[in-house]
């Protein structure tokens, strides 16, 4: 594998229901969710040919359907189901070797806090 090579997703802007707080499960907020995929893109780069990549609208599907249809009581755990479930996307190669899950909670509801919440993991197959 190319050690260097990745495609960067940024700005997934998703409502969800993950929170501590049960009102943050029942109303909802808004997150954003940015993913930095590591996989081999030698034979896309050489081929031009779209078969040989990541469709990266496939992951950008799972994130809002797990923002969107999933309630966790942490951003952490949230962020660790889209690096799993990013993990195994694909059954043919290039495979994503390792992805970083970079997921902010844009209004959290912290008296006299009016500043994001972010998390960040990474991840390996």
């Amino acid at each position: 594998m190319a050690e260097n090579d990745r495609i960067e997703l940024t700005g997934i802007r998703c409502y969800g229901y993950t929170g501590a707080l049960p009102e943050e499960q029942v109303l909802g907020q808004w997150f954003d969710v940015s993913l930095s995929l590591w996989l081999d893109l030698t034979a896309v780069g050489r081929s031009d040919n779209l078969d040989d990549t990541l469709d990266y609208r496939q992951v950008i599907a799972i994130v809002r359907d797990l923002v969107c249809h999933q309630k966790f009581a942490t951003i952490e755990r949230l962020a660790t189901a889209i690096a799993e479930a990013t993990l195994i996307l694909q059954s043919r190669e290039p495979f994503v070797e390792q992805v970083q899950v970079r997921l902010t909670k844009l209004t959290p509801p912290i008296p006299d806090f009016a500043g994001q919440v972010t998390v960040e993991i990474t991840r390996k197959r």
